[in-house]
């Protein structure tokens, strides 16, 4: 193993930041109404749009991507309508709280933890009720699933009254996923996760569709209203201070997105994926992610049928100056994930899969 001077982390978020990112905060702080904070916000505005492959909009706020589905949900979902929300894990079920405690009228499609959500299923829910909005999670990071979210909204963008809005919080800079082109109205995320930056900053693109529907509710709330803050976006700014150390991270950080490519970086995830998979299948793992729809950013891997002691393997794990992760909320210590996101290299997977071989062999 390579001599470290801190445990790197395994968990998938917050993820593993390299050093040039973390000074990249350290930059003289400006204040937040002045003209090197405009221009600050001016270029990141025009990074982001390319990573979210969009021409609108891209907010930028303090938060955790929560914040931005609470934002959605008050700003995007009229009084009245109702939202479907897709639910199959701890994150998209989440976020069909989050709506339900704000106020919205709430259907959910619910399937088993390791299921993706089909096209059909929301095909049959649309023909049967009228909905303002479809709610769901690209890549649900309990369960390691990557929903096809390109399919769904083929059948979403057929009902012209019904918005989708998508949580990418592990997918986007990791997953192919594209806002323009397959007419998502919210792609939200947030830094911690494959953007490979400290946590605090949450984005959001934002199609004009979704921004004339804001204008149609009446209590969007103050923080988080749709309407408010683009208003500021267009004079570069935002409505309230943002963490501005975050945003020169996020400057720099986006530059190297770009140099890398996003086809090549989805290329990178997608062989960290792969390593990973054929290491739990040869060591009499399972993966708990169904066939077909498994997440290029982080794995879940099937403990059931190995049975091994997560605990032990994290404390040995943490002694290779790896932390790494025991499972989430119900599958906890059933499945145990590896986050293999942001700038993670195929290295640094191998070396991961290398200590857990030591750990195996000595059980």
């Amino acid at each position: 193993m390579t001599n470290q001077t801190h445990p790197r982390l395994v968990i998938p978020g917050p993820v593993e930041i390299r050093e040039e990112i973390l000074q990249a905060q350290t930059e003289w702080m400006v204040g937040h109404r002045s003209a090197a904070f405009s221009d600050l916000f001016a270029r990141l505005q025009v990074k982001l749009r390319q990573a979210f492959l969009t021409q609108y909009r891209v907010f930028v706020v303090g938060a955790s991507g929560t914040g931005l589905w609470e934002g959605a949900s008050r700003s995007c979902i009229r009084d009245g309508r109702k939202v479907l929300h897709l639910t199959g894990g701890a994150f998209s079920e989440r976020w069909a709280t989050v709506s339900e405690l704000n106020g919205k009228s709430v259907d959910v499609i619910q399937v088993e933890w390791g299921q993706a959500h089909t096209p059909e299923m929301v095909e049959d829910a649309l023909k049967r009720q009228s909905y303002d909005a479809v709610c769901l999670v690209h890549n649900e990071t309990s369960t390691g699933v990557l929903n096809p979210i390109r399919e769904i909204a083929e059948v979403v963008n057929r009902y012209d009254d019904t918005l989708i809005m998508v949580d990418t919080v592990s997918g986007i800079l990791g997953a192919e996923v594209r806002a323009d082109d397959w007419g998502i109205d919210v792609l939200l995320t947030s830094s911690q996760k494959a953007f490979a930056l400290p946590p605090g900053l949450a984005f959001a693109s934002v199609s004009d569709r979704a921004i004339e529907r804001a204008k149609q509710v009446t209590n969007r709330g103050y923080y988080f209203d749709f309407v408010t803050l683009d208003k500021s976006l267009q004079k570069n700014n935002t409505p309230s201070t943002p963490p501005i150390s975050l945003m020169f991270a996020a400057d720099r950080q986006l530059d190297d997105v770009l140099a890398e490519g996003l086809p090549n970086r989805w290329q990178r995830h997608l062989q960290m994926r792969d390593m990973t998979h054929a290491w739990a299948l040869d060591r009499g793992f399972g993966l708990f992610a169904q066939e077909g729809y498994r997440s290029p950013t982080v794995t879940s891997i099937d403990n059931r049928q190995r049975g091994m002691d997560v605990n032990a393997m994290a404390a040995f794990m943490r002694e290779k100056y790896f932390v790494m992760d025991k499972g989430y909320g119900n599958i906890k210590g059933q499945t145990f994930r590896i986050g293999h996101m942001g700038d993670m290299t195929i290295e640094t997977v191998q070396e991961i899969l290398d200590g857990l071989d030591e750990f195996l062999a000595q059980t």
